[in-house]
């Protein structure tokens, strides 16, 4: 699975939101390859998922993949809340 993390400049909360969320999915067993992109970049890129702050996320609701939008960029059980059920669904549906 791809996810690409977004963030205003693509080096900041993106890389540490994309690290965080192969964090978690590594503890529940799954793997997830993605990239660390700014805004501009972020549209039209081919993946799973994004995820991004509340602020990024608005500005991205013309994508064609769900937008993950987290309210609290330092909270790792929202991310978690909102990231895992994601990940699992993709992933059940990649093994079939």
């Amino acid at each position: 699975m791809y996810i690409v993390s977004v963030c205003g400049m693509g080096f900041g909360t993106s890389l540490m939101l994309l690290m965080d969320i192969q964090s978690i999915a590594k503890d529940f067993g799954y793997e997830v390859d993605g990239e660390a992109t700014d805004l501009g970049s972020a549209k039209g890129k081919k993946c799973d998922f994004m995820v991004a702050s509340s602020e990024i996320a608005a500005e991205l609701s013309d994508q064609d993949v769900p937008i993950i939008s987290i309210n609290n960029l330092l909270d790792k059980q929202e991310l978690k809340q909102k990231v895992l059920p994601l990940i699992e669904s993709i992933a059940k549906e990649e093994s079939k």
